[in-house]
């Protein structure tokens, strides 16, 4: 018996696994600001609705397992009500990015609802100069940042008078949900038919192109490469202090061509690039906390994907991960650079995303209830102290029913033990840069914004690069910083 391609992946499972404790929040998203006014709320609901047979995952909800003899399978929602995840809010006067942001780290702050298909958006009305948002959020488990960059091209316009969108071969009527026995059976009949499932998985990776193997070494030395790795926790810090359910958000702008000039005067590469910048900020960040930096080297968890280019558009996580040192305690922008571009190099030729896969894959072996035990304990280690992504998205505009896409900022999800994330996507041209924190953790996360942006300016003055987008952010008086913590 084949595995059902409606059942969870290990690590799918895992992002589940993870919110257990009522803090961590497993869902990606993003704030998007647009151009103009607002479209109507009824519109907006039948212009998604038009198109999500393109995308039947955002139809579906999670059945889980009885007795956690197997991970859960996407069902079809019988009562599915695209209302209630297609949501109606207005911004407090001013309307202006401040409320905006607070809106967003409250809606970050709550987690989806596992009874319903798990993703939302938000349209969001009285944004200041003549702008609308839509605030997205989706479960992990669903989507990893890579697809989510494809669902969005999908959900949304390349042009602001597209051609309409092909109806469905047939109108949707759900699937009878399975029953509890039968989700039982099925789960036991595959565990007991197709054992070597994750072998196949596992032999199709050390299998991979020659290509791959001469660029990042064997797939055995690969997994040792990682394993060296999380056999050393990363050093403590005031970002690895246990979270709460709340959040604070907020974004830095960026040029995409200002980064490219940066690589190209300096050498590497953009996501060199943004490691660098967020280590000299993060390190500006620790010393105004009065925390040691001299000789620290923070570790960075990069998620890396694995996607391959005939799985684009196919929902799920297909990534892997490599742990970038932050070298946090040189305050010296060239040299940051070049210990974080070497740095980097090096984890190519090592191969450590290879071996994180490889590891990630023999979760498929293990029984879910050891698995849920493993993915909650994985969360609690301090392999590494904050995550730093960086997406490709789309390099032309987008548009909802003829507005354009003015501005968009990612979102990713704190783990515990983790109090701040940074989620970087690129977009027609631009950087957005979304720090998402934990809100007793990073009660001054505009502090560190206004750090970020002054390590950028930083990059490109050493680099001889005239700053093509360097708005000053409005001037706030400083927080006052709590007592560094240690553990």
């Amino acid at each position: 018996m084949a595995r059902n391609p409606d059942r969870l992946t290990a690590l799918d499972s895992a992002f589940l696994h993870i919110e257990s404790d009522g803090a961590a929040h497993m869902h990606v998203a993003s704030v998007m600001v647009f151009q103009g006014d607002p479209p109507a709320y009824d519109d907006l609901v039948e212009a998604l609705e038009s198109r999500l047979h393109l995308v039947p995952r955002y139809r579906q909800r999670l059945a889980d397992v009885p007795f956690d003899q197997g991970r859960p399978v996407w069902v079809d929602d019988p009562h599915f009500n695209i209302r209630y995840h297609l949501r109606h809010t207005g911004l407090p006067a001013p309307g202006g990015v401040e409320q905006l942001k607070n809106l967003a780290g409250r809606l970050f702050s709550q987690q989806l609802d596992r009874g319903k298909p798990l993703w939302e958006i938000w349209l969001v009305d009285r944004l200041e100069g003549d702008r609308f948002a839509l605030i997205g959020k989706t479960h992990h488990a669903l989507v990893d940042g890579v697809s989510g960059v494809d669902i969005t091209t999908v959900l949304f316009d390349a042009a602001p008078d597209p051609a309409p969108v092909g109806p469905p071969q047939r109108p949707w009527a759900p699937s009878p949900p399975p029953s509890r026995a039968q989700l039982l059976a099925e789960a036991l009949v595959e565990r007991a038919t197709d054992p070597a499932e994750g072998y196949r998985a596992v032999r199709s990776l050390l299998r991979a192109p020659r290509r791959v193997a001469s660029q990042l070494g064997t797939s055995a030395s690969s997994v040792g490469a990682m394993l060296g790795t999380l056999l050393r926790p990363a050093p403590p810090s005031p970002l690895n202090v246990p979270i709460g359910p709340h959040r604070r958000y907020t974004w830095v702008d960026g040029d995409l061509a200002e980064f490219k000039a940066i690589k190209n005067e300096l050498g590497g590469t953009v996501n060199d690039v943004v490691l660098a910048a967020v280590s000299l900020a993060v390190g500006r960040w620790l010393r105004r906390h009065a925390f040691p930096t001299e000789g620290l080297e923070l570790r960075a968890m990069v998620p890396v994907s694995v996607r391959a280019d005939v799985e684009r558009g196919a929902l799920g996580n297909r990534v892997a991960a490599m742990y970038a040192p932050l070298p946090v305690g040189i305050e010296d922008p060239e040299e940051v650079y070049r210990r974080v571009h070497e740095s980097m190099a090096g984890l190519k030729e090592s191969g450590q995303a290879v071996g994180a896969q490889v590891i990630t894959q023999l979760g498929d072996f293990a029984p879910p209830t050891i698995l849920s035990q493993a993915a909650r304990l994985q969360a609690r280690q301090r392999w590494f102290n904050l995550v730093v992504t960086n997406v490709p998205g789309p390099q032309f505009p987008l548009y909802v029913l003829g507005h354009r896409l003015e501005r968009l900022y990612p979102v990713v999800p704190l783990a515990p033990m983790q109090g701040l994330g940074i989620a970087i996507m690129s977009y027609d041209g631009k950087l957005g840069f979304g720090l998402l924190g934990d809100y007793e953790a990073l009660a001054d996360i505009e502090d560190l914004a206004d750090d970020l942006e002054t390590a950028i300016a930083k990059l490109a003055r050493v680099a001889g690069v005239r700053r093509a987008f360097g708005t000053k952010r409005r001037s706030r008086p400083k927080r006052r910083s709590p007592a560094p913590a240690t553990s």
